[in-house]
């Protein structure tokens, strides 16, 4: 191999990973924006972390964020807004991103 098929190689397997990653630190992101959501509707224990499952699973939908939007403040009813509910998850994606490195 030649140093530029190791250096492709090398790109690739970066992408690769920092796509990964940010998958990751969405599905957790998610995760504690349904936890956030939950306790804002009364929830607690088992039934707080259904329904972060259920955000975590809103968000394979549709490419983006706004599925995720949609269903939490459709579930909040008034208790959050749209713009509430994205502030929300731009403060967490870098909590969620800080978890997902102190595990590694």
């Amino acid at each position: 191999m030649t140093t530029f098929d190791d250096r492709e190689h090398a790109f690739e397997a970066k992408f690769a990973h920092d796509s990964e990653m940010q998958f990751r630190a969405e599905a957790r992101r998610n995760k504690l924006v349904g936890l956030w959501a939950a306790g804002l509707m009364g929830k607690a224990d088992e039934a707080a972390t259904a329904y972060a499952m259920e955000v975590v699973s809103a968000d394979f939908e549709e490419a983006g964020d706004e599925d995720v939007v949609r269903k939490v403040v459709a579930d909040l009813a008034g208790k959050a807004s749209a713009e509430e509910v994205r502030a929300k998850m731009a403060e967490l994606l870098p909590v969620a991103k800080g978890q997902l490195l102190s595990e590694s």
